[in-house]
């Protein structure tokens, strides 16, 4: 029987844990931990992320430090405003949305994070602590993912791990942690040649492409375990096509 990791289950688990932890700590008279997300432009799915990220932290009690930028700001004024909130003694952590608008260099702006309070683990120096396995912040979604594993006693050491995505945000980082916990790991994309024959050898997939039915049944095999943590937006026409292709496998 097919085991289901249930992702939301879990992180309610955790909500409830860091509530308890941050009201402990009202309770002494420390200060609640605070995080702060920038945001820049009108993308409609990141104001729909960031929405959830404050949602999220009222629920356990941390402070948000929303900083919504026009559209036509500058990356010296991105980075000025960054620059005060890593200042700002009540801010313990700093996420900066992505993806950019157009002509704005997200790299130099993530460089200008505080690494210590660089929530995602996206500065230069945090993902180099990473590759050599020392400590710091980590990108969030492959360590929820870890988290995820291990909470459902899934063994990693001694396995093989198929990754597909190559970005910062999830692909690589994810791989890296993986090959830490002693999987081998190799690392695919939407140009890989004969991408399903390279996934149904592993004994673990993770799907973080984020191209929609780049994943099929055929792609995995028999007690194989999968993630998949990309998100997809499909103009609302293309509902029929879904449900085929979900009757069709596709993950």
């Amino acid at each position: 029987m097919a085991q289901k990791l249930d992702g939301k289950k879990f992180a309610k688990e955790i909500e409830l844990r860091l509530s308890h932890e941050i009201s402990i700590g009202l309770q002494r008279g420390e200060r609640p931990p605070g995080l702060a997300v920038v945001r820049v432009g009108n993308d409609p799915a990141s104001g729909v992320y960031v929405s959830n990220k404050e949602k999220a932290c009222a629920r356990v009690g941390v402070k948000s430090f929303g900083l919504h930028l026009n559209q036509d700001s500058s990356v010296e004024q991105i980075i000025n405003r960054i620059q005060e909130l890593n200042d700002n003694e009540n801010v313990d952590g700093i996420l900066l949305q992505l993806p950019l608008p157009k002509g704005l260099d997200e790299t130099s702006i993530l460089k200008q994070i505080d690494p210590d309070k660089d929530a995602d683990g996206l500065h230069t120096l945090n993902l180099g602590r990473l590759l050599k396995g020392e400590k710091g912040p980590r990108s969030c979604t492959p360590a929820g993912v870890m988290a995820l594993l291990e909470r459902n006693q899934i063994k990693i050491e001694g396995k093989r791990a198929v990754v597909v995505g190559r970005s910062i945000l999830v692909g690589k980082p994810m791989a890296l942690m993986l090959e830490a916990a002693n999987a081998t790991v190799t690392i695919a994309h939407s140009k890989t040649k004969d991408l399903p024959s390279l996934t149904r050898e592993a004994d673990l997939l993770v799907v973080a492409a984020g191209k929609p039915y780049l994943i099929g049944k055929d792609h995995v095999r028999d007690n194989s375990v999968v993630i998949d943590v990309g998100i997809h937006r499909l103009p609302s026409d293309q509902k029929e096509l879904q449900e085929s292709l979900d009757q069709a496998g596709f993950l």
